[in-house]
């Protein structure tokens, strides 16, 4: 059984600060859910300060992004060796990343295979945007993002890996797949190329992710569907109540107790 997981992807929001505030918010409630793997993805400069809080309960610690060298002249950029020490999670792929700063599949295969050997785990965002989803691109694109990601990973390695469907045109819009689109994408479209790869068994093992605008209002629904693991929540992960609500609704949903 598929474990599901909620990851918090705070983006560029919050200072060390009030990052520390907003975990400390969560901390108490979040550590009484039980059944549901739990991730704060706080910005680089905030992660010691949410470990800190976070520290000795069952709340892990996600990075947002990384680059695929343990060291060297690379200004700006943090290694795998360097978070490592610092937290267990990592997201890769996100369109954000894809959009703003021109990142490919081939690029962000190299970036999960640089997570895996260093021991995190990568949260792997795949997902088309609006003009290919209204042209019925769909398959094709979030497919041949698959591949290229995941292109060179072993069975082993692929079993350690979380994906996160995420229409890019549901980002940050207020706007979701529905939980019938949601639901048929991962498991009509990713499932089956994982299952191409690395076998049907490493396929319905790998937990998927949804992202998009998934809300405290929406999760349920989403949440009941099969093939939808959990989610990586956006701006309702900045908003200490509802972003509790929706772990507790992952746990009621698929059938733990919180």
């Amino acid at each position: 059984m598929r474990v599901p997981i909620i990851a918090g992807n705070w983006k560029m929001n919050k200072t060390p600060s009030e990052a520390r505030r907003l975990a400390a918010e969560m901390r108490e409630e979040l550590e009484r859910i039980a059944g549901v793997e739990k991730v704060l993805c706080p910005p680089f400069i905030d992660i010691p300060a949410v470990a800190e809080v976070v520290q000795g309960t069952s709340i892990a610690i996600g990075a947002q992004n990384l680059f695929p060298a343990p060291s060297g002249a690379y200004t700006g950029e943090i290694s795998p060796v360097m978070l490592k020490e610092l937290c267990q999670f990592v997201i890769l792929g996100h369109s954000e990343r894809r959009a703003y700063f021109h990142e490919d599949d081939s690029f962000i295969n190299r970036k999960v295979l640089a997570a895996l050997e260093h021991g995190l785990t990568p949260i792997v965002c795949v997902g088309e945007n609006l003009e290919q989803n209204r042209a019925g691109k769909t398959e094709e694109v979030v497919s041949g993002q698959v591949r290229g990601v995941f292109n060179g990973l072993s069975r082993e390695q692929m079993l350690r890996v979380v994906i996160a469907y995420e229409p890019v045109w549901a980002i940050g819009t207020g706007l979701a797949a529905t939980a019938a689109d949601a639901d048929r994408v991962i498991g009509q479209v990713i499932r089956p190329v994982l299952s191409d790869l690395f076998g049907e068994d490493v396929a319905q093992a790998v937990r998927v992710q949804y992202g998009g605008s998934m809300n405290a209002a929406n999760s349920r629904e989403l949440l009941e569907r099969e093939n939808v693991d959990g989610g990586l929540i956006g701006g309702a992960s900045l908003k200490a109540n509802e972003f509790v609500e929706i772990v507790r609704i992952a746990a009621a949903v698929k059938g733990c107790k919180g």
